[in-house]
């Protein structure tokens, strides 16, 4: 009988378990569907059913399914950004899957535990946790976890900003996904490296694999990572100035991260949107946009991502004037970057603060809050909002008459602002210069005012050195020596390292991260001075510091008055001027000129439009007003010089007007009747050196190329004539024209002539030139359409001259002239001593007769820019148009 009834009791006992199981699978499966609904109610739910589950799993000991009710509690707490609750719960889970041998589970839990650790900004703590997953993974031969772990430990290293070893790790992790038809993870992995290559600055690589994943992630249904997606394709194209495009791309994001109940992804989605709206002016619907990301950052508890949304709708409620509002929003995001320990994000606050407080008339408030900034900014490596922080307390010292204090901030905050400019990418140099030009300008005008004008010109020669640079750099230009170019190479290849990990740090700090910045940042400034200091020709993309008076002076050939308008507009609380320098080998003078900025353009832009229209009678209007600002008011320091000749130094768009043409109505002659006119990039002691021995005028000759093309558009009938009578012009020339011109001819004949002559077309205008169908920065040959970029590549080493007398550039809205100098600037670094090159394409005939007496002018010895003078006299009588677009830049003897 006990025997029957312990058996009895065992029965009811087993039947009590199967039904506690079935209660705990019920609830665990109620749960699910909870989790599955996303919104943040639905996940509060689905906590309390998995509880009920997991203590009903306890009661019957299953101890596998109690780990897998754990680590579902734990997913729901790191969706909610309940980080620390979440790894309480993987903790749990972990030794029950060890315990029941489910390797499976317990990878799945260690990768939980690395993205938790990842989400907190520990990724070395990450790393090693998937590194424990990915031999479970192997172990168990489940190719779908291994590539999830793979692309987590690729991940890590995308965040540490090593860019190569994720992508290792990602094309490791492609083919497994493939194999095992993981179509959507095969996704996930092109989107991680597409993103690697976005961090890379390679935007377009970065969209082939964006578009790559984005058909596979919406071939299985994923939302949410095609949301992903979208929004990555919509910041290359923010990053690409296509703001349009972006929010083409935002916009299909959006509706999906509402559609999965990614609250957290939605409300990234809606602050890019408003930024977006801001950056095109729109302020009030950019305030739409971001107010409604702002309940959405906070409901899944983002801190940072809300301290970032309060920030922008600070910023926009300070541009629309409503100074208190922006101060009590900037308030918020800054007790929020403190309690998430974004020293960034702080630092970036404390100067927004400062910035509303100065303009209140607080300014030494404002100080304080600089000064709380200025320590964090270099704690975290951020030289950027250094130089911003920096740049802002010397406005404070400048407008409270304290000018040394003023001078000593506003110096190092330039001198930051010229190091980062060699390691701003392409997609975002014009954004970067735009917002930065005002840092030098500002510092030239307080040392004129401070009477240190020698000081002010190193500035703003070392200003238009920078420009140069940017042009280089932008067209990617080439240098002969070898050993430079690789060392360049190399640099730059370790920039976009740095670039992308300035990047990651902007977005989330962590000190390792910040360490490896700086720690970057420093061997790059180290081997950027090496290699100026090794390879001359290259010094100039290098240089952060002003070259001294004394050397920049020296460079000056004797004779030779250089003149230098600066322009000093658009600077906080400062009147807009237009200063000129005026300098020899042995003295410097300067003279600030007030002007209106807006209609100084405008002149600009008209006196251009009347002189490349023939038939415009109002030139001369248009001449004498820039006579009257440029040259008048410093004419008795000029004649003071005794000058020979003037060579001018332009910027920005005054490098599309001819000096020579400016009109003196008082003595009713142009500039050009008074004096030889030539143009210099900058100065610099590696570009005017002491002239080598003159070749006598009996040994020059030229060699011509004209007409490469004779068919339309492209014919130069004219070219043909102008080649022919120049080669005539000095024994022992030679001419190409028609299919002989080929780009390797000129190669190899090149350097046999001092005089080398090009009468055929060049586009040197944004965006090329459609009619001809050249792009910008080319040359036409027979053969080929040759990119000045690798100008260096021509042999240019004994050449005296190269003449470009069809070439084509053009005025437009956004144009800054940097073509023009650059075109020269190339020419002249790879060996040309000299370039005449011609601001719009002139009359045939009229060019062939100014070209052909240049030529017979140098034969009878004058130097080239009285010879291009007295060619130009000769047709004085005529329209501008006609004359003067032929500019010589460089060396003028």
């Amino acid at each position: 009988m006990p025997a029957v009834k312990g058996e009895k009791v065992a029965q009811q006992s087993s039947v009590k378990q199967d039904g506690t199981r079935a209660a705990a699978e019920k609830a665990f499966e109620e749960g699910l569907k909870l989790y599955r609904q996303g919104t943040a109610e639905s996940l509060r739910q689905a906590i309390k059913k998995w509880e009920e589950a997991l203590s009903l799993f306890r009661r019957v000991d299953d101890k596998k399914r109690e780990a897998v009710t754990l680590t579902g509690i734990g997913r729901i707490y790191s969706d909610l950004g309940e980080k620390q609750k979440a790894l309480e719960f993987y903790n749990q889970a972990l030794p029950l899957g060890r315990a029941v041998g489910d390797k499976r589970g317990e990878a799945v839990t260690l990768n939980n535990i690395g993205r938790i650790y990842s989400d907190l900004g520990e990724k070395q703590k990450a790393l090693e946790f998937y590194n424990q997953a990915l031999p479970l993974d192997r172990a168990v031969g489940d190719k779908r976890g291994e590539a999830v772990t793979l692309n987590n430990i690729g991940k890590i290293y995308s965040d540490l900003g090593e860019n190569q070893k994720a992508l290792e790790f990602y094309n490791q992790a492609l083919p497994l996904g493939r194999a095992v038809g993981d179509k959507g993870g095969e996704g996930v992995t092109l989107n991680n490296i597409g993103g690697v290559y976005d961090d890379l600055g390679e935007k377009q690589k970065a969209l082939k694999f964006y578009n790559q994943a984005l058909p596979l992630l919406r071939a299985v249904g994923d939302k949410g990572g095609e949301a992903v997606t979208l929004t990555n394709i919509g910041g290359v194209y923010d990053d690409l100035e296509e703001k349009q495009k972006a929010l083409e791309f935002y916009n299909q994001a959006l509706p999906l991260r509402r559609a999965v109940g990614d609250k957290g992804g939605e409300g990234v989605t809606l602050n890019n949107i408003g930024k977006i709206y801001s950056d095109l002016g729109e302020k009030q619907k950019a305030l739409e946009f971001y107010n409604q990301a702002l309940p959405l950052r906070r409901a899944v508890g983002d801190k940072g991502g809300e301290a970032v949304t309060l920030n922008n709708i600070g910023k926009i409620y300070s541009d629309l004037g409503e100074k208190q509002k922006a101060l009590e929003l900037y308030n918020q995001a800054l007790s929020l970057y403190r309690a998430v320990g974004d020293k960034r994000g702080e630092a970036v606050t404390l100067n927004s603060i400062g910035a509303v407080y100065f303009a209140l008339g607080e300014k030494q408030k404002a100080l304080e809050l600089y000064n709380q900034a200025l320590p964090l900014d270099r704690a975290v490596g951020d030289k950027g909002g250094e130089a911003v922080t920096l740049n802002n307390i010397g406005v404070f010292y400048r407008d409270t008459k304290q000018p040394i204090e003023a001078i000593k901030y506003l110096e190092q905050s330039a001198t930051i602002t010229l190091q980062l400019r060699n390691y701003i990418g392409k997609e975002n140099r014009k954004t970067f210069l735009e917002n930065k030009r005002g840092r030098a300008v500002g510092l030239i005008d307080l040392l004129i005012d401070q009477n240190q004008p020698e000081r002010a010109f190193e500035w703003a020669n070392l200003a238009t050195v920078a420009d140069l640079a940017d042009y280089s750099r932008l067209v990617d230009a080439k240098v002969s020596n070898p050993q430079a170019q690789k060392a360049i190479d190399e640099w730059n290849q370790k920039n976009v390292q740095l670039e992308s990990l300035r990047k990651d740090l902007q977005e989330k700090f962590s000190p390792e991260l910040s360490q490896k910045v700086n720690q970057l940042q420093e061997q790059l400034n180290q081997e950027a001075e090496e290699i100026r200091n090794r390879f001359l020709e290259v010094a100039d993309l290098f240089e952060t510091k002003p070259t001294d008076i004394s050397q920049l002076r020296a460079s000056i050939p004797a004779g030779t008055t250089v003149v230098q308008p600066v322009l000093l507009t658009n600077i906080r609380n400062v009147p807009n001027m237009v200063a000129l320098f005026v300098l020899t080998t042995d003295k410097l003078t300067v003279k600030k000129i007030p002007i209106n900025s807006k209609k100084f353009n405008a002149l600009l832009t008209r006196t251009n439009a009347s002189l490349t229209n023939r038939f415009d009678d109002r030139y001369l209007d248009n001449l004498e007003q820039l006579y009257n600002i440029i040259i008048r008011p410093v004419e008795a320091e000029i004649q003071a010089t005794k000058p020979k000749q003037l060579s001018f130094i332009a910027t920005g768009k005054l490098r599309y007007i001819p000096f020579e043409a400016l009109y003196d109505s008082k003595a009713d002659q142009y500039l050009i009747e008074k004096l030889p006119i030539s143009y210099l990039t900058r100065l610099s002691s590696n570009s005017l050196q002491a002239k080598a021995t003159q070749i006598p005028a009996s040994a020059k000759k030229v060699m011509a190329f004209g007409n490469p093309i004779p068919k339309p558009p492209l014919a130069l009938p004219g070219a043909e004539a102008e080649v022919k009578k120049i080669t005539q012009v000095f024994p022992g020339s030679e001419g190409f024209i028609n299919s002989q011109a080929t780009l390797s001819t000129f190669k190899i004949q090149s350097p046999r002539f001092s005089l080398l002559h090009l009468a055929t077309h060049g586009c040197f205008q944004k965006g090329g030139c459609p009619k001809l169908g050249l792009e910008e920065n080319t040359l036409l040959f027979a053969d080929q359409k040759f990119n000045i970029r690798d100008a260096a590549l021509l042999g240019l080493q004994n050449t005296d001259l190269i003449t470009l007398s069809a070439c084509q550039t053009a005025l437009q809205t956004e144009s800054d002239g940097e073509e023009i100098s650059g075109l020269a600037y190339l020419f002249e670094r790879a060996g040309a001593k000299a370039t005449i090159a011609s601001l719009w394409s002139a009359d045939d005939q009229t060019t062939q007769t100014i070209m052909v007496e240049f030529y017979q002018n140098i034969k009878k010895g004058m130097n080239k820019d009285e010879a291009l003078r007295q060619a130009k006299l000769s047709q004085i009588d005529s329209h501008p148009f006609f004359w003067s677009p032929f500019v010589l830049i460089g060396d003028a003897r």
